[in-house]
């Protein structure tokens, strides 16, 4: 979210939480480790009963569910039935398989098995929980159920009752459910399809409020009426004009390339966009940039455009900016038939602090066990002025695990982002928290236990519903098991986003000129990640577009955005330098920063102009809350030809490397500024240098035979200079003895020379001569035929970076390493690859994959050993 980078923020203003100011006991005190581990232990003696009379003194929760939990248990978020089909065995409770993936976090076994034995549950009844709360239909009539435990009357108004409700006076069970059947009128609801709703209650000093029901489909203001609250809507509509899905998922890529996307600013116009404009004007866009997936910004209700969708009010309900709920349906039935898949951006890590229009509403001085929210300090966010979860309450699980079921089942969207884990990870939300990688800041009383429990089951409940589902953390602490499956003791993320590498890039745009700019330090970000987890890198995000920051294209070009980029005259030094470096940016990012990649909207075109929402501090101006499409549509401005760079996405596509486990750093040249690596198949060679050009580079490569330009960042049609020939073919020289890296160039066993133009990029193929060869004259573009030998690479979750710096153009050299030094590395982004405590030294600076393509020449691996 826009505020995920204040999470580094140190302000004297704000202080971390502290376990004892909360009146919070410790969730490693003596007492609750030990009575967890003998529930663990009687649980898998098949006893039941010390469960129950430990956790469950109550005698059943809500109606027909049989689950049993008592909120005030020390380790409330257990819940065990019977005929949980989700239990673990006393072996694999014993044998955590994450332990044997990264040894260094052993010590902390007693954590992972804690954690584990409060994810054992069933989650089936807590993910039907929208079937049955909320407005549904049951026989002949309308049912509403509402959980306000603090409620001493309720009744539910609208315009179906004048908004009169003394007539329709609710029930409430021992439990804190209040419920009403509403019969039907002569054959027809008695409250009709898009009718306005609310729950009217009365809490304990006598007071009548009315809020939006919390679990409501649909909520909507009255356009005309300024500043006017939200009412909830029902939305049931007839067969007739419900959306009826035509196009099956698209099948899971092998790695996500993903556009990140917020729909109500997609227009060129300062104005709202709407579902159906951005399914028919940018969606193909979208696909001719050949992005696989969409990354939907503020789809959740948000009674507050300003707050980009992060200040959630309404969980269930689509946002009625932008159209009804049938709209968004027809935006991802389009999004499938054109190939692309539909991530959303979901926020379970907090909730607006709107009492009126939100979830907050429902929260009336009572204590966290009978509310959605911690009460205290532990329930509100200072950075984000919004409300915090309690996530060890059974309801709060129902309501968000429910929620996940809602949005995919639905709406088939196929995953989600989940924003803001850091702050649900952990008790001080990451406030004042600069990690360094040690694990004693992952693994200790700071981890609120109930948080990881609750993302456990949420990955577990995505992934039964939608095997092929995507599921990205954005997270900047780096957690270790983040990424690795439930299964294994870990969280069951597929993804999670390095977060660290926008940061890298301000650093250096807004710090450096370009002859300190380091190919080493570089390098090392863009591939300091812990091999056993997937990351998706970007080098710039929504966040570096807001206002108050800048995009790439702003630091490097500013004010001249407006003034030179007309193709009609030559650039200035400022707007060749801006072209060229945003190119090479987004692409080594790409290539090396992780194994799927982002972008945000407009950012592949170096958008002129940050983010600003209507706000007063704008006097509620749409101007800059839009994208302006006009100019990459200009024919006569750079911006088309710079738009077309996205072309690197068509590469992964005809000759995939972000799915491959080979990648090798075999050159980082500081003198000539220059950085060599391998990704798969391809050799990419990155010239950051502001003015040397080099004839007759010479690059390292894995495999013999001939090369030729795949991809050239400074082709005429990307708005270079066209140097480089693409005809030319590049034979290898074989490098020292076969199989001792230390005799090869730069610890690579082939090489051959190219020409690499100052400030450019171009990555180069392997010829497979066994095929007849194009006579193509150009091959810089990827939407031409490449004759590539691309063998797929098996996307193996625990293979490791290779990583091989050798000589900078001297085979006598070698640029010593260490991986992951927390000492010397405090602003890496969170835990380094792979064992944080341990300084990992590598000789000639190699580190070799577990597994390698059958073609693939064996390397060697050394100094991979732990403590």
């Amino acid at each position: 979210m826009m505020a995920s980078l204040s999470l580094l923020a140190t302000p004297s203003a704000f202080r971390s939480f502290s376990l004892s100011s909360n009146n919070n006991r410790s969730l490693y005190s003596t007492t609750n480790h030990h009575l967890a581990k003998q529930l663990a232990a009687e649980y898998r003696r098949g006893s039941q009963k010390l469960l129950r009379r430990h956790l469950f003194p109550c005698n059943s929760v809500y109606g027909r569910f049989p689950l049993q939990v008592s909120y005030g248990s020390p380790i409330s978020a257990v819940m065990v039935q019977d005929t949980s089909t989700m239990t673990t065995s006393e072996e694999e409770a014993e044998h955590i398989h994450i332990l044997d993936v990264d040894t260094a976090l052993r010590p902390f076994k007693d954590h992972f098995q804690y954690r584990i034995k409060k994810y054992e549950l069933s989650l089936k009844n807590m993910r039907e929980g929208y079937l049955k709360f909320g407005f549904n239909k049951e026989d002949d009539g309308i049912v509403y159920r509402e959980w306000a435990p603090a409620a001493q009357e309720a009744q539910v108004v609208g315009d179906f009752n004048g908004w009169y409700g003394s007539n329709h006076q609710m029930e409430k069970n021992q439990f804190g459910v209040w419920s009403i059947k509403i019969p039907d009128s002569e054959g027809k609801p008695a409250i009709p399809h898009n009718s306005r709703v609310k729950f009217r209650f009365k809490h304990g000093d006598g007071v009548w409020v009315d809020r939006i029901p919390a679990w409501v489909k649909y909520a909507s203001v009255d356009p005309n009426t300024f500043g006017a609250p939200y009412d909830g809507v029902l939305w049931d509509p007839p067969a007739s004009e419900r959306y009826e899905f035509k196009y099956p998922r698209p099948p899971k890529p092998k790695a996500p390339r993903i556009y990140e996307a917020h729909v109500g600013m997609s227009s060129s116009e300062p104005r709202i966009s709407s579902y159906r404009e951005f399914a028919d004007e940018v969606l193909p866009r979208i696909k001719a940039n050949n992005y696989n997936t969409i990354q939907l910004m503020a789809v959740m209700e948000h009674s507050y455009y300003a707050s980009f969708g992060y200040h959630v009010t309404n969980f269930f309900s689509a946002s009625s900016r932008s159209g009804t709920p049938e709209d968004l349906k027809y935006l991802i039935d389009k999004a499938h038939s054109l190939g692309l898949r539909v991530l959303m951006d979901v926020v379970h890590s907090h909730a607006s602090n709107n009492v009126t229009d939100g979830l907050n509403g429902f929260d009336v001085g009572q204590s966290s066990q009978e509310s959605y929210f911690h009460t205290g300090e532990r329930g509100y966010h200072k950075l984000w002025d919004s409300r915090l979860f309690n996530y060890g309450n059974w309801e709060v699980l129902r309501f968000l695990l429910s929620n996940l079921r809602w949005w995919l089942e639905e709406f088939k969207f196929d995953g989600f982002r989940f924003d803001g884990v850091t702050s649900m990870l952990y008790h001080h939300h990451g406030i004042n928290m600069a990690f360094t990688g040690n694990y004693n800041e992952y693994f200790s009383e700071a981890n609120d236990v109930d948080a990881v429990v609750y993302l456990m089951l949420a990955n577990s409940l995505i992934h039964s519903i939608l095997p092929d589902a995507t599921v990205i953390a954005e997270d900047v602490s780096g957690m270790p098991g983040l990424g690795r499956p439930v299964s294994e003791g870990g969280i069951g993320f597929d993804y999670r986003l390095a977060m660290a590498i926008p940061d890298k890039w301000i650093d250096y745009l807004k710090n450096k000129n370009d002859e300190q700019w380091s190919m080493k330090d570089l390098s090392w970000n863009l591939t300091n990640r812990r091999r056993t987890e997937k990351c998706i890198s970007y080098a710039e995000s929504h966040d570096q577009s807001i206002i108050g920051d800048k995009t790439i294209a702003f630091f490097l070009m500013d004010k001249e955005m407006y003034s030179g980029m007309s193709c009609l005259g030559d650039a200035s030094p400022a707007i060749e330098r801006g072209i060229a470096l945003h190119k090479m940016i987004h692409f080594i990012t790409m290539a090396l920063g992780g194994e799927g990649y982002l972008n945000f909207m407009g950012n592949e075109f170096g958008h002129p102009e940050w983010i600003d929402f209507p706000r007063e501090g704008n006097g509620w101006s749409y101007e800059k809350c839009r994208r302006q499409w006009n100019l990459v549509d200009t024919d006569h401005l750079r911006y088309k030809v710079h738009g077309h760079f996205p072309s690197m996405n068509a590469l992964d596509d005809k000759s995939p490397f972000l799915s491959s486990a080979k990648q090798i750093v075999s050159c980082t040249d500081e003198e000539n500024k220059v950085i060599v690596f391998e990704r798969g198949d391809l050799v990419f060679v990155f010239n950051f240098h502001q003015e040397n050009t080099y004839d007759g580079y010479k690059v390292g490569c894995d495999l013999p035979g001939k090369y030729r330009v795949a991809l050239d960042s400074d082709a005429w049609e990307f708005g270079g200079h066209g140097r480089v020939a693409h005809d030319v073919d590049h034979f290898t020289s074989p490098e020292g003895i076969p199989g001792v890296p230390e005799t090869n160039f730069n610890n690579r066993p082939n090489s051959f020379k190219v020409l690499s133009p100052a400030r450019t990029c171009v990555v180069y193929y392997k010829v497979d001569e066994s095929l007849k060869e194009t006579n193509d004259a150009d091959l810089s573009s990827v939407d031409e035929t490449l004759k590539v030998d691309a063998p797929e690479h098996e996307n193996v979750e625990e293979s490791t970076i290779l990583v091989a710096h050798g000589a900078e153009q001297n085979p006598g050299e070698t640029n010593e390493r260490y991986l992951g030094s927390v000492d010397e590395k405090s602003q890496n982004d969170g835990a380094k690859p792979e064992s944080i405590g341990e300084t990992v030294s590598v000789v000639d600076e190699m580190i070799v994959a577990n597994k390698l393509n059958d073609h693939e020449v064996e390397e060697t691996e050394e100094g991979m050993s732990n403590e």
